[in-house]
């Protein structure tokens, strides 16, 4: 009797243990709602976030997808504005989730590449997977070439179709 019970318990952790180290599914957006990141820092709750920057060079040249960084700060009054336009606007959402490696980041980076015209925020800067810094994708403002602002979502959407594109193009 012993001998049967410790047989059912053995059976019933090894199902548990092959359950809990089975792949986890995909978290894909058509499959539901996904569990938020704290990575997102609230620019999008549903987004997959790159931690770091090297990783997220990684990830743009493994899928062949281009980066997206943005720079804040989380206290800073225009960063705050522009991450709640980001995180309500669908489309953002939508191409971001589908095309794009994706990081957002409270400091900067020790790669200067990705300040052009200076250390401001927020700040978009894309990166294609060959790591080449688009410098020619820009905002509207001439002092703050890479900034955007609430009222700039579809130029921004807008920009990341053309990394879309001139990837498709130039790689």
């Amino acid at each position: 009797m012993i001998r049967g019970l410790l047989s059912v318990l053995l059976v019933l952790v090894a199902v548990a243990v092959s359950s809990s180290l089975a792949k986890p599914e995909k978290n894909i957006a058509k499959r539901g709602k996904r569990i938020p990141q704290t990575l997102s820092r609230g620019w999008g709750d549903q987004l997959i976030w790159a931690q770091t920057y090297e990783e997220a060079l990684y990830w743009a040249r493994a899928q062949n997808k281009p980066l997206m960084v943005i720079f804040h700060l989380e206290d800073c009054p225009h960063s705050a504005s522009m991450k709640k336009v980001f995180a309500e606007d669908k489309d953002i959402q939508k191409v971001a989730d589908e095309d794009f490696i994706i990081l957002n980041l409270v400091y900067e980076t020790t790669d200067k590449h990705l300040s052009p015209d200076g250390q401001y925020v927020p700040r978009i800067i894309f990166v294609d997977p060959s790591m080449t810094v688009r410098a020619d994708i820009t905002g509207r403002y001439s002092n703050r070439m890479y900034a955007y602002e609430p009222s700039d979502i579809k130029l921004l959407l807008s920009n990341m179709q053309k990394a879309k594109k001139l990837l498709k193009t130039e790689l």
